[in-house]
């Protein structure tokens, strides 16, 4: 989506949150909708995040390339944006891993969203250039990742991460089941807080699940 004019023929800053507001404004029951096409810097890891290395590394990384886009895009053609917030895909072998928060199971695909202007090709070339100049080898591992999730329930947490286990579990064996639908996709989180400057009871975060109709 491109950015619309704004004052004196300026351009308005791009902003995912805004363009896809069904996407990031979900209320505090579960919604059925349907996900467009979204394309994102991605990176993938294994393990708890609360206390892998490599997690931190990656997320800085990602921060890294997609700020470098940022300002990389600015200066070139003018065109702004919000960097938008983190993402992240979760899976595990057995769903259950979610459920009991046993998180050195989990595998993740941690993402930010990236605007129409932004091509893999340029993704790829600003992932390298940072590794170089930052001396950031998670940057190596950055790919670029376009999702069709397609229907989707969503809900918005507020509260510790540590606590999404009984919405969750709401989710998976009430909502779903009474309403006929399986899983069809990765769990699937946006982060809206940040949680250096946000107390944990206040988080916002939203939980996303893929699914098909039986």
């Amino acid at each position: 989506m491109n950015s619309s004019p704004g004052p004196a023929g300026s351009q308005a800053k791009y902003d995912v949150k805004k363009a896809l507001r069904q996407l990031y404004s979900p209320g505090r029951s579960f919604t059925l909708l349907e996900v467009p096409p979204q394309r994102f810097l991605a990176v993938d890891g294994h393990g708890n995040p609360n206390t892998s290395p490599d997690y931190a590394a990656a997320v800085q990384a990602l921060y890294a390339v997609a700020y470098s886009l940022k300002f990389a895009a600015k200066r070139s053609s003018g065109q702004d944006s919000v960097v938008a917030p983190l993402e992240g895909l979760w899976r595990a072998e057995d769903p259950a891993a979610f459920l009991q928060g046993s998180k050195d199971l989990w595998d993740w695909t941690m993402l930010i969203s990236q605007p129409e202007w932004v091509s893999e090709e340029t993704a790829l070339e600003a992932a390298a250039e940072v590794r170089a100049r930052k001396d950031l080898d998670a940057a190596a591992r950055i790919h670029w990742l376009e999702l069709k999730e397609g229907l989707a329930v969503q809900v918005m947490h507020i509260g510790s991460y540590d606590d999404e286990a009984p919405l969750l579990a709401q989710l998976h064996h009430e909502f779903m089941p009474e309403n006929q639908l399986d899983f069809n996709g990765d769990h699937h989180e946006v982060y809206l807080s940040d949680p250096r400057r946000t107390a944990p009871e206040k988080l916002k975060t939203i939980l996303r699940q893929p699914v098909r109709r039986r």
